[in-house]
């Protein structure tokens, strides 16, 4: 699961992620999907691009 917010500034992101999923799977440039999502600030940024779906990992153990 995604943060709803970004751990440093604060903003709102979580609104952001399955349209950067959708997109980057596509095979947009994920710069170029974040540039037109608005989010410029690069604590942001990374929130989104160093995001692992850790859920799906860890449900076959419960």
């Amino acid at each position: 699961m995604i943060p709803v917010r970004c751990f440093t500034c604060g903003k709102v992101i979580s609104s952001s992620w399955e349209e950067f999923k959708r997109r980057t799977e596509k095979g947009e440039e994920p710069a170029a999907v974040l540039d037109d999502l608005g989010l410029t600030r690069y604590c942001c940024r990374r929130m989104l691009l160093s995001h692992v779906e850790l859920v799906d990992k860890f449900a076959p153990y419960q």
